[in-house]
């Protein structure tokens, strides 16, 4: 509902990389005098999100705090559908802004869709092609996009998917990506890190994270494996894991390694540490989406713990390397870039095909002519 004139924008957030993709454009939204900003953060995940958005000095406006422990996705969907539901019907907004592929915003999406709210859609058009990989972000971002009303694709590539699933090419718009608006800040306020010392200043590391349902169970276990043999390998080697809050994946991780030489298992770390620890590492070993931009942007290379990406720019420009969770192409591909010095510095010159930096800007322009028309 516009008061004063100005166009009423809702931003929802649920979860960690949300809000820290979300966040330079929140900052940019609200440097905007013909916008009222407000922040919604479901809850998804709690402590977390916070700290993200703290370190942007940005604080949610409303905060529906759904968050149960060992949540299922039946409860996410439900209870920020009802949720933003709610907020909207006793606050009427002129546009939601939604990020990515969770739970958190494909219910907030619809929640603004049954309500003929236009919902722009930040980071669209990313496909894996596999409804089952990742789960259930595919699925997610799938719907998510059939119903949006305007696209902030990251890439060409990703504009290039909602073309060829129908979606009039007047409402999308190539911006980069708003995680490198992020990284970007951040480095350049960066500061000391505790989270490294333990670490000796000249070892050899390697920042491992590991999360996605489909990678529960054995696939994770394989991952281990393969860290357990570069360390007996590598005497010099460190690994540094910070450990998700889900305690299927904590526990998994934590008894496959526990009593291991040189692994250093941290709480999940602020954005700027993490930011730190990748900066620091000579690589990283992922199965997240965000770090396959991030390390690009840094020239970090990413073991990519996933047989599927979504992000194939990552692939094309060579800073990605998709080796699964086959223990064997693990092994074999890590140490190949912790002995050839030539091709681990290769890594350097790659491509940056995520953006520049200015994402924020660019979709901000979007919204505003958005207004106009």
């Amino acid at each position: 509902m516009r008061l004063n004139g100005k166009p009423s924008l809702l931003c929802v957030v649920g979860t960690r990389p949300e809000a820290i993709k979300m966040a330079p454009l929140i900052l940019k939204l609200r440097e905007n005098p013909r916008f009222r900003v407000r922040v919604l953060a479901s809850g998804q995940h709690t402590d977390m999100l916070s700290q993200a958005l703290e370190h942007f000095g940005i604080r949610a406006d409303v905060d529906l705090s759904i968050m149960r422990d060992r949540q299922t996705l039946d409860h996410v969907t439900s209870a920020v559908l009802e949720g933003v539901g709610a907020f909207l019907d006793a606050n009427p907004q002129d546009m939601l802004l939604v990020h990515g592929d969770t739970t958190t915003t494909l219910s907030a999406a619809l929640a603004g869709f049954y309500r003929k709210i236009p919902v722009a859609h930040v980071e669209a058009g990313l496909r894996s092609r596999d409804m089952t990989r990742p789960f259930p972000e595919e699925a997610n971002r799938v719907l998510v996009d059939r119903i949006a009303t305007l696209y902030f694709a990251p890439t060409p590539q990703a504009a290039d998917n909602l073309s060829a699933e129908g979606v009039d090419g007047s409402r999308v718009f190539v911006t980069g990506n708003t995680v490198i608006d992020a990284l970007f800040r951040t480095l350049e306020r960066r500061g000391e890190t505790s989270v490294l010392r333990d670490v000796p200043a000249e070892a050899p590391l390697v920042l491992m994270t590991a999360h996605r349902r489909e990678s529960w169970g054995e696939p994770l276990t394989r991952v281990c494996e393969a860290v357990r043999a570069l360390l007996e390998k590598y005497p010099a080697l460190w690994i540094l894991i910070p450990l998700h809050k889900n305690p299927v994946v904590r526990n998994a991780i934590t008894e496959a390694l526990r009593g291991s030489p040189r692994v250093v298992f941290t709480e999940p770390l602020d954005y700027p540490d993490f930011v730190a620890v990748m900066n620091r590492s000579l690589f990283i070993m992922s199965d997240s989406g965000g770090v396959q931009e991030e390390a690009t942007a840094l020239r970090k290379p990413v073991l990519i713990l996933r047989e599927l990406s979504e992000r194939p720019e990552a692939l094309t420009a060579g800073t990605g390397v998709l080796v699964g969770t086959d223990r064997t192409r693990i092994e074999e591909e890590a140490s190949r870039l912790l002995t050839d010095g030539p091709w681990l510095n290769s890594f350097s010159n790659r491509g940056m095909p995520f953006g520049d930096g200015n994402a924020s800007a660019r979709i901000v322009s979007a919204i505003e002519n958005y207004f106009d028309t």
